[in-house]
């Protein structure tokens, strides 16, 4: 999970209606996040040959009023996937800005790195780790980026979609050698090449769990 100091004009055109951007003490953030799907079920069923792939994806945060208070969650920009029927689920269900690109991943003692193949070589989002995972720290940055319960999408008739993501606290370990190898304007768009050209704010790696998304629901 690599994250950067973003400019609030660049997201605010991603902006789903009645949601605002959320901010870390008075920063806002963008995060590049590389993981990998596992034993996937959609609906409670598994899907042959879908069940384990990669993601890396750009996200910014935001929050809306719920009738507990304040709902915060994550919007995409882009989100990489290596099979075509995932991402056309996904757009299907969700509307989310899914692409498909060949993908892969390495994990080995100390190291962690998600790639892709685009435009003829292959790019990555990686980092290096050291010790045991310990919680996240009450207030501190990886709880911002980690703990966003909630996923806002834009639709195509300018509504949007709320859903719910479940799943319990993360343990994380600080990250050394963290890099966004790509090119940011090819990957993601001009608008974020400047950010995402530079060394990222912040990075650490996260042990993930067990996920659950929730169904859809349009917000008035």
């Amino acid at each position: 999970m690599l994250s950067w100091d973003a400019d609030p004009a660049v997201l605010r055109p991603y902006l789903p209606a009645g949601t605002e951007l959320d901010d870390w003490n008075g920063r806002i953030l963008a995060s590049v996040v590389g993981f990998r799907f596992l034993r996937t079920r959609v609906l409670g069923m598994p899907v042959p040959l879908h069940q384990a792939f990669e993601e890396v994806n750009l996200r910014f945060y935001v929050r809306r009023r719920g009738p507990e208070g304040w709902r915060r969650g994550v919007v995409f920009v882009r989100e990489i996937v290596p099979r075509a029927a995932v991402a056309a689920v996904a757009r299907l269900v969700y509307n989310e800005p899914y692409v498909v690109r060949p993908m892969r991943s390495r994990l080995g003692p100390g190291a962690v790195e998600y790639g892709w193949r685009q435009e003829g070589r292959w790019c990555a989002v990686r980092a290096r780790t050291a010790g045991e995972p310990r919680p996240v720290a009450p207030g501190s940055q990886e709880e911002f980026v980690t703990e966003h319960y909630w996923g806002y999408t834009r639709q195509r008739d300018g509504g949007t979609v709320e859903y719910r993501v479940e799943h319990p606290s993360w343990g994380v370990w600080p990250a050394s050698d963290a890099a966004l190898d790509c090119d940011p304007a090819t990957a993601y768009g001009p608008a974020f090449a400047a950010m995402l050209a530079s060394p990222p704010a912040s990075a650490f790696v996260a042990d993930g769990s067990a996920v659950t998304v929730r169904r859809g629901v349009r917000i008035a």
